[in-house]
């Protein structure tokens, strides 16, 4: 049963308010390949962590902070969802080494945590699928051949069950 429709199949957001608030917990990742042509402005400094230098500032510096931004206005942006204070969000980066042709992977992994009566799986996909966004809104000065996807859910803890995914 979908739990956004009642009985006569209309939209309604879902009444958590007998829910006890809980520890809950999400991770998602969104995959970027950065083609050649980008990922050849990847600047790998010893100790640092990768970045694309641009005019509008750094690729995925700004990227992260996106994501956050994101992940906090998920019900801004998904019908239905509730509104919740977030106590923790990170943005975690990861550029994978230059495939023969000159692309590169890269890795966006959003965490949340809340204290609340439903879950973040919607922020952590929010947030990942945001810093996305925002590589390819800056990196398309370079190419346009950038490629999103997948964007998904790795896990989540709290409420009724656990999921985990197959990495």
């Amino acid at each position: 049963m979908l739990t956004h429709l009642d009985a006569q199949n209309r939209p309604q957001m879902v009444d958590v308010g007998a829910k006890a608030a809980t520890r809950r917990t999400a991770r998602a990742r969104a995959e970027i390949t950065l083609p050649a042509a980008l990922a050849a402005l990847v600047v790998e400094a010893s100790g640092e962590r990768p970045e694309v230098p641009t005019a509008k500032g750094p690729i995925f510096q700004t990227a992260i902070l996106a994501g956050i931004g994101g992940a906090k206005r998920t019900s801004d942006l998904i019908p239905l969802c509730h509104p919740l204070p977030l106590d923790d969000c990170k943005v975690d980066i990861t550029v994978q080494a230059a495939r023969p042709d000159g692309s590169r992977l890269v890795r966006i992994d959003c965490r949340v945590a809340t204290e609340a009566k439903t879950g973040v799986e919607m922020e952590a996909l929010t947030g990942a699928a945001v810093a996305a966004l925002t590589v390819y809104d800056m990196g398309k000065a370079v190419s346009h051949d950038i490629v999103i996807g997948p964007v998904r859910l790795l896990e989540k803890t709290g409420g009724k069950s656990d999921f985990h995914a197959r990495e």
